[in-house]
């Protein structure tokens, strides 16, 4: 039996250590925290939104962003302080833009295939997350953003994915409680969300009666790997213990591109920082008053979940300003009041507001996969879709080791 090394407890690490774990491989996730799913897959949206899968290299995109640059409470934000990092991910940004249509119609098929085995993970495990199949509806209030997002339709129909416009009189129909006046919207029916924390923390203890080693509180210190294995050193408790192991698997977040230039890969991904707000509905009309089915405001970006009875998750807009994980009131004061624009008759009297840092790719496409050494794999840089893509990932993680195991034993025939 093959041991492999899983770098990260957040969705992607674990859920990669699961799929592993049932095909059979002896699997140990080395994770820094005390728990699982406590930084990026801490508190975002609960979307899992294959309607959301159109990536962002486009040259309104562009446009917008450098508009937007100098506005503090801009969605889209941008720290004008220039560095190699920075101007290198920006440079294969651009460049990705030919592969726009490409790319967006590929994470819609990925997207839609990452459902049947996220759901049957939730259903096998008996997983409580919070999950809400009611669909998700992009909401417009002009007539350019909803003909953009009927183009943006046609990409994902050659994905796979089914969704419906609608009026602004059907939006009501869907969800009643949203105020304001819109031109039109899309509906996806078969889009759903839930809590990301609890998800990946059910699949942890799920992953770790199916033989998982977690270990929690582990600092990676060093890492390296060669041709015939790879070894991992982490200090836990004032210990560093060294470990060897068949493969290593890097699912490490934003730590992903300083980890794969130690193994000898290019992974050029950067922090983009998200912001959440989760409102407390603590009395029976905030809980009338707030939305069941799921929303997603292109023009503002920001996405909404109801979590349960009793909280409502709004997050969005993107900030590109380095590995920065302060909470900026100026970021989270927009957030607040769209709520109480979108939504009156919600209280905001109680608000946790929590930021997080996305791992992007200049393609917006994750990488799934071996690197330069045949025992270092990858399964990383999910951006803005990570949950949502989570699942399939895994799996084609977990055929990708599959395969390399069988090369492997077939060259010692």
């Amino acid at each position: 039996m093959q041991r492999i090394a899983v770098i990260g407890g957040g969705i992607t690490g674990i859920t990669s250590a699961y799929a592993l774990a049932k095909r059979g491989f002896d699997v140990t996730v080395f994770e820094k925290h005390r728990y699982s799913a406590m930084e990026t897959s801490f508190a975002n949206g609960g979307q899992l939104s294959a309607s959301n899968a159109e990536v962002w290299n486009h040259w309104p995109t562009v446009i917008k962003g450098l508009r937007w640059m100098l506005k503090r409470d801009a969605p889209l934000l941008v720290n004008p302080r220039p560095n190699w990092h920075k101007l290198s991910w920006f440079a294969e940004f651009i460049a990705s833009i030919p592969r726009y249509a490409d790319n967006t119609e590929a994470t819609a098929r990925l997207a839609i295939a990452a459902r049947e085995h996220l759901f049957q993970w939730a259903q096998d495990e008996q997983i409580e997350f919070d999950l809400k199949q009611q669909g998700i509806l992009h909401i417009y209030r002009d007539k350019a953003g909803f003909d953009h997002a009927a183009r943006v339709s046609q990409l994902l129909a050659k994905g796979g994915l089914e969704r419906q416009a609608v009026t602004a009189e059907e939006m009501r129909t869907i969800e009643p409680t949203l105020a304001g006046t819109y031109y039109g919207g899309f509906y996806t029916q078969s889009d759903a969300t839930g809590d990301i924390h609890k998800y990946t923390n059910g699949l942890a203890q799920a992953a770790a009666k199916r033989g998982v080693q977690l270990n929690y509180g582990h600092h990676i210190k060093d890492i390296g790997a060669d041709e015939t294995g790879a070894w991992v050193s982490a200090e836990a408790g004032g210990e560093c213990v060294r470990q060897r192991f068949d493969n290593v698997v890097v699912c490490a977040g934003i730590g992903s591109r300083a980890i794969a230039a130690k193994l000898g890969d290019r992974v050029n991904i950067y922090p983009v920082k998200g912001y959440s707000i989760t409102v407390h509905l603590d009395d029976a009309a905030s809980q009338q008053a707030a939305p069941t089915v799921s929303l997603l405001d292109d023009e503002t970006k920001l996405v909404t979940s109801r979590l349960g009875n009793d909280r409502f998750r709004v997050a969005g807009t993107a900030e590109f300003n380095g590995a920065n994980r302060d909470i900026r009131d100026d970021r989270v004061q927009p957030l607040v009041r769209w709520v109480e624009a979108c939504f009156p008759g919600v209280s905001t009297q109680r608000v946790v507001p929590w930021a997080g840092l996305r791992p992007m790719l200049p393609n917006m496409m994750p990488k799934v996969g071996v690197g330069r050494l045949p025992t270092v794999f990858y399964n990383t840089g999910h951006g803005h879709l990570g949950w949502t893509l989570s699942a399939i990932t895994a799996e084609m993680l977990a055929d990708a080791m599959d395969t390399s195991q069988e090369a492997a034993l077939a060259a010692t025939r």
